[in-house]
């Protein structure tokens, strides 16, 4: 295959997956009459091309049509499959199933026996192992997560992980194990090390480096290596796939120079064992997304080196991306596919041409030109993908690249050629001890040095695209000195020059987040920065509210409505990862942190906002904890938001006394229970806008169908973060847009795209 078929038709296979993303019917009839004509016309490559893209489409469609259809969100299931994944979490195990056989326990529910993967939570499970068949009592429900500005986003990660539900096992006498899972090469040789005199840092590492076992890792070793931007070190990756196939090569090539010193160049049989070798080594690691691009890199590597028909490096870039594609369109939406071909195009990029390295001083050269290179480029991709920057990765690279690469990896791959006897095994394995608490230390003293860096969300993107026009200024063979000079010099002071978005005086940007069932709502200024509420906090200990932000921001303002769970779960987040000036609180309500009191008639102005507690009263401390939210109402021009916490009917009643109405926006009360959001309260402040904030499928019905007939009696435009996401809208503009997260749909259709007037 050469060029002329070899980059179209990886094109051909990512317009595909992308295609089959964003739904496979609306193009079907298309693509099927640019088939015929291609067939027609004999036109061969553009058939050829597609078939991939149809493939490929088709791939991605069946898995987006096998998710759990929503009418058994929270419906007892009985599940039975097969165990692919095992991760333990502090009395959690959480599960990735190969799906068998599911069946909804109640008639007249949608089937399920289209899901084919999912992930399953379980508490105090049994033990449980990889290949193990097992029959569940199980609740499910899609794939979903928060979908917020920024921050982690959970589906888009069960997405592209290929999960079509999630859920949790339940007590029942149905769920027992049906077969145990045979025991594989992988099992025994990490049974074997677990055995072994190591230190537990050396386990996991060895696990993880030889074994392709990073599940051993454990979150201080994720933190540090995220921090030092050296994760791609402690997996199998390009980096291990490529040693081995390289080294055994180099041994087999040395074999046939001792067996047949006349012809030896010729032999082939070494390029076949070594790609063997390859195959063999990922293997074990079970053949992971990460290990399989390697894998098929490496291979096409080997192809290239040996100078038989063998296709040019880009011809085999192109290739590699096809094969990977086409075996896995899901492959496309995981950013580790861009960070490895960004970094192989690169290197192809700036050693095209030049002649090997020789000697150490030479190879120690490309080792630090090509770290050099790859810096921007890779800092960049990992901005784009991960918002985070890892200052210190270049330089740590420079050392921990070839120390793990050509020295603890080998010394781990030696201690399994010398299994056979543990105590011989023993002696590189020592030596790898010793040297992982070397590369802890060292990682934990660069990681402290110059700790890793969030930039905030509006500063990504423009310092990626610089980042990557530094990298291309100097990485084109033949550029003048001096031009390079003078781009890096006007590319450092763009960066430094960069400023956030200003929000004119008189208005305040309002962002309800996507937090689930709970609230946190943000409001920002030109100078001041207040929080409503800080989110909920799950039995599992999660707040969403430390996915929002980076640690270190800074709030003038936080305003705990009550002490409920789903108000208040991020104030220990947010005391301990960022800077809070002022907290306010109930009076007399301890919400887990000192605060002044939200009395009715406290107010301020900033930046030509108005801010003023309406409840609760002075003295007032009999009432439940729900009537004794702090209520805010916030005043922009002539447009007026108004938060209530959980506040019920008395309190609205007291409210509308010298409340000026109607309302433009209103975060609803208690999330749209019929405890609040009265008829009277609801005809007289009329809003034009009504936010729920809600999670999907709550267990409390919330908003309730008779307050969200209410709000539509008077006109008012309903959304809801469990449907939208997160909302964001500026009080005291002309207009008044409300963006959200996902594409809009409003409470029972409403309000697709509206613009409300001031």
């Amino acid at each position: 295959m050469n060029m002329g078929w070899a980059m179209p038709l990886a094109v051909a296979a990512l317009a595909g997956s992308v295609w089959g993303r964003w739904g496979l019917a609306g193009g079907l009839c298309a693509w099927g009459v640019a088939a015929l004509l291609a067939a027609a016309r004999g036109h061969w490559r553009w058939l050829t091309m597609l078939v991939v893209a149809g493939v490929c489409a088709w791939q991605v469609a069946e898995q987006r049509a096998g998710t759990l259809p929503d009418g058994l969100s929270r419906q007892d299931v009985t599940l039975a499959g097969r165990v692919v994944q095992v991760r333990q979490d502090q009395g959690l195990t959480r599960l990735r199933v190969a799906v068998s056989h599911c069946v909804p326990q109640e008639t007249g529910l949608p089937p399920c026996d289209a899901l084919s993967r999912v992930r399953l939570s379980w508490y105090d499970a049994p033990p449980v192992h990889v290949g193990d068949h097992w029959r569940w009592r199980v609740r499910m429900r899609p794939p979903q997560g928060f979908a917020n500005d920024h921050g982690f986003d959970y589906a888009a990660w069960l997405w592209r992980e290929g999960i079509q539900a999630t859920g949790y096992v339940r007590d029942s006498a149905v769920t027992r194990r049906s077969s145990i899972g045979a025991s594989t090469l992988r099992d025994a040789g990490l049974a074997f090390l677990e055995a072994q005199p190591l230190s537990e840092l050396a386990t996991r590492w060895l696990a993880a480096l030889t074994l392709g076992a990073s599940e051993r890792l454990t979150q201080d070793d994720w933190d540090l290596l995220n921090a030092t931007g050296t994760t791609h070190l402690m997996v199998i990756s390009g980096l291990h796939v490529g040693l081995v196939a390289s080294v055994t090569l180099m041994l087999l090539r040395l074999l046939a120079r001792g067996m047949t010193p006349g012809h030896w160049r010729l032999a082939t049989w070494p390029w076949w064992l070594a790609g063997g070798a390859t195959l063999a080594y990922a293997g074990m690691a079970g053949f992971e997304p990460p290990a399989l691009r390697a894998t098929v890199m490496a291979l096409l590597g080997l192809w290239v080196a040996s100078g038989r028909h063998a296709p040019g490096p880009w011809q085999a870039w192109w290739l590699a991306l096809l094969v990977i594609v086409v075996s896995n369109p899901l492959t496309v939406w995981r950013p580790g596919l861009w960070l490895s071909f960004l970094a192989v195009g690169v290197l192809i990029t700036a050693w095209q041409g030049r002649p090997a390295p020789r000697g150490v001083r030479g190879w120690l050269w490309a080792l630090g030109r090509s770290q050099c290179l790859l810096a921007p480029f890779m800092a960049a991709a990992v901005l784009i993908g991960f918002e985070r920057l890892a200052p210190v990765g270049p330089l740590v690279n420079l050392l921990a690249v070839p120390l793990v690469g050509s020295i603890m990896v080998p010394l781990g791959l030696l201690g399994w050629a010398l299994a056979w006897s543990p105590r011989l095994a023993m002696i590189p394995w020592g030596m790898f001890d010793e040297l992982a608490q070397g590369v802890w230390k060292g990682l934990t003293w660069a990681g402290t040095w110059l700790p890793a860096w969030s930039p905030p969300i509006w500063e990504t993107w423009p310092l990626a695209l610089i980042l990557a026009a530094l990298g291309t200024a100097w990485l084109p063979p033949g550029m003048v000195g001096y031009l390079r000079l003078w781009a890096t010099a006007s590319l450092v002071a763009l960066a430094l020059t960069l400023r956030p978005p200003g929000v004119a005086p008189g208005r305040v940007v309002v962002t309800v987040h996507d937090v689930g069932q709970g609230q946190l709502v943000e409001l920002r200024s030109a100078t001041q920065r207040l929080l409503f509420d800080t989110g909920p906090r799950y039995g599992s200990g999660f707040t969403p509210a430390e996915s929002l932000w980076p640690a270190g921001r800074h709030f003038d303002d936080v305003i705990v409505s009550h002490s409920d769970r789903d108000h208040a779960g991020g104030v220990k987040t947010l005391a301990e990862m960022h800077h809070v000036a002022r907290w306010w609180g109930p009076p007399e309500m301890p919400v887990g942190i000192a605060t002044r009191a939200c009395r009715r008639g406290v107010a301020w102005q900033r930046d030509g906002v108005d801010y003023r507690f309406l409840s609760p009263v002075a003295g007032d401390v009999t009432r439940s904890d729900n009537d004794r939210s702090c209520v805010l109402l916030v005043t922009a021009g002539d447009q007026r938001l108004l938060i209530t916490g959980d506040a019920g009917s008395d309190i609205e009643r007291r409210l509308l006394t010298g409340l000026e109405t109607p309302l433009t926006v209103l975060v609803a009360g208690h999330h749209g229970s019929r405890t609040s959001s009265s008829p009277a309260f609801v005809a007289r402040t009329r809003p034009k806008h009504v936010i729920f904030s809600a999670g999907r499928d709550n267990a409390h019905g919330h908003p309730h169908p008779e307050v969200v007939r209410r709000f539509r009696r008077v006109g008012s435009c309903l959304w809801n973060t469990a449907t939208e996401g997160a909302l964001r809208f500026t009080l005291g503009a002309a207009t008044l847009r409300m963006q959200a997260a996902r594409p809009p749909g409003g409470v029972e259709g409403a309000c697709i795209g509206v613009e409300s007037g001031g």
